[in-house]
């Protein structure tokens, strides 16, 4: 196998689909259930997208700084990052009922700041885990190109396995809080996959 291409594949790669797929789930089921708290329209759909989309961008400015200042320690913050997501997962279902109850009927510009709030960090996190992993590839490889074409194809795939998922298999066997669990699951096991696989170079 081309070492160009070596540094994307295997267990990396794997994780990353894992988080990709993990990604799509968690922001079609914490639409759902933010919907109590800012209605189901285009304006509530575009406050979660958006708010996805600025916690995303944001960590991966601050996933770049840090593989830059870290560089030797990258896979060890993604499996932080990965865990990190994951135990939000296992409560953010009833923390969001909990807040959906609390704070119901809320104006536009309060519903947004509140789903920033409560989104803010697991986005973050996934934002933070391209730039961490396209460092590591490029560190491997040389070739910063190849790794992040590369990828970014993973992720993407994982996530439209995900929204695939979520739109025509989860949903029709597992309730919400099930669905998040799921997603909680394949975040632990995105980080443990990493985390074995860095015990296996150290070894």
């Amino acid at each position: 196998m081309s070492p160009r291409f070596h540094a994307t594949t295997g267990p990396v790669a794997a994780a990353f689909f894992l988080s990709g797929f993990a990604a799509l789930v968690y922001q079609l089921a914490w639409q759902r259930l933010l919907f109590v708290v800012i209605g189901v329209d285009i304006e509530s759909v575009t406050i979660i997208v958006s708010t996805f989309m600025l916690g995303l961008g944001i960590g991966a400015v601050l996933g770049g700084q840090w593989a830059d200042r870290r560089p030797q320690h990258i896979l060890t913050a993604f499996c932080v990052a990965e865990a990190l997501i994951a135990a939000y997962g296992l409560v953010s279902v009833d923390l969001l009922q909990a807040c959906a109850l609390l704070f119901a009927g809320l104006s536009r510009p309060a519903a947004a700041a509140l789903s920033f709030a409560l989104l803010i960090l697991p986005t973050l996190c996934m934002g933070a885990t391209l730039p961490m992993l396209v460092a590591h590839g490029w560190q491997r490889s040389g070739n910063v190109g190849v790794s992040t074409g590369t990828l970014y194809f993973i992720n993407t795939l994982g996530a439209a396995c995900g929204a695939f998922a979520m739109g025509f298999l989860l949903l029709y066997w597992l309730d919400l809080r099930q669905v998040v669990w799921l997603a909680a699951g394949l975040n632990a096991a995105a980080s443990t996959v990493v985390a074995l696989n860095l015990r296996g170079r150290a070894a």
